[in-house]
């Protein structure tokens, strides 16, 4: 079978990639905390990475390489705004009160919670399809990474309820995303950097935090835009191809990638913990990657808009202002359709068993 018409093409490469980006950027920001407020950090991580795919995006348009994305239109505004206010003001906020009163150890732990609420609520709200081999498989990644983030035993208090409640919030962003994963994934990332990033920077003013030197600013917007603007933009195309449930677990893969990076480049021990964790998170992604999902099911009438090419899904006849080329996105009606074929909860594949 060609890649490209493989059921984890190109979604689980999308959400790997995504957690190798946003894992590599947590022991590069851990750098610069002891220069930078920490409120600061994270205004400039956001910022850097709302402003860095702004330019990029520029520069394609200018260079006449337009992307082959759907926009984002008036009814997808109340999601994106929850979105933002819930994953990219919320989340940060919550974080940051629970981790002034809490040992960095059973954040680190309480920390993994994100995962396990996205799929939840992937699983009990969106009714996203999960059989024993996922469900084992993301167990493994998620024990994985409890196993890499253990410390001793979790405290408790109101710093532990608000560092849970941020993973609460981001899980509830995760599911809110999947809802504009038809639209141009760079474009939702821009917007989320840019608006979470000012709010956070006044945030941090208010409360007379010292802009630290030109140079830090500027690295800490290069992770940004790498470890929160690229990642979050591969996290939507793989909402877009796999589901909140399975991008979510494949993301949970991020605190290993950090801890592998934190190895090589900051000289970190290579301890029996990491060895551990490292063999739960390759069991579950296997389990994860040699799954097949395939049963009869019927799509019922739709119209929507996407990237999309003419596969199985895409027989519909083009007016005389379609766009040329493939892929491409316009607005496109699906007919009744019955068929039976491995698939994951993707744009067209989101109904109930």
């Amino acid at each position: 079978m060609p890649l490209s018409s493989s059921p984890i093409w190109p979604g689980v490469p999308a959400a790997l990639a995504s957690a190798l980006l946003f894992g590599a950027s947590t022991p590069a920001a851990k750098l610069l905390l002891g220069a930078v407020d920490p409120w600061l950090l994270a205004a400039f991580l956001y910022l850097g990475a709302g402003l860095g795919l702004l330019m990029l995006q520029t520069g394609r348009r200018l260079g006449g390489a337009e992307p082959a994305e759907a926009p984002l239109r008036r009814a997808d505004l109340p999601w994106l705004a929850a979105m933002v206010a819930v994953g990219g003001i919320a989340g940060p906020v919550l974080l940051m009160l629970g981790l002034t009163r809490s040992e960095a150890s059973s954040a680190a732990l309480l920390l993994n919670l994100e995962g396990l609420a996205t799929m939840a609520i992937a699983w009990l709200w969106l009714r996203e399809g999960v059989d024993r081999r996922l469900l084992l498989g993301a167990v493994a990644i998620l024990a994985g990474a409890v196993v890499l983030s253990w410390r001793g035993a979790v405290g408790g208090g109101w710093g532990m309820l608000l560092i849970a409640g941020a993973c609460l919030a981001w899980g509830i962003d995760n599911n809110l995303t999947r809802k504009l994963s038809s639209a141009d994934p760079v474009r939702i990332a821009t917007i989320k950097g840019i608006v979470a990033g000012s709010v956070d920077l006044a945030l941090a003013l208010v409360q007379g935090a010292a802009l630290p030197a030109a140079a830090l600013v500027l690295v800490a917007a290069l992770i940004g835009l790498f470890g929160y603007g690229i990642s979050l933009a591969l996290y939507v195309m793989a909402l877009r191809h796999l589901g909140a449930a399975r991008a979510g677990a494949y993301f949970s893969t991020a605190p290993f990638v950090g801890a592998v990076v934190a190895v090589v480049l900051l000289g970190e021990p290579l301890s029996p913990q990491l060895v551990l964790a490292g063999g739960l998170m390759a069991l579950g992604v296997w389990l994860h990657l040699t799954e097949r999902h395939e049963h009869w099911h019927e799509h019922e009438a739709l119209v929507h808009e996407h990237a999309h090419i003419h596969d199985e899904h895409h027989r519909h006849a083009h007016g005389p202002d379609a766009p040329p080329g493939e892929p491409h996105s316009h607005p496109h009606r699906h007919e009744p359709l019955r068929h039976k074929h491995p698939h994951f909860p993707d744009l067209h594949h989101r109904h109930t068993h």
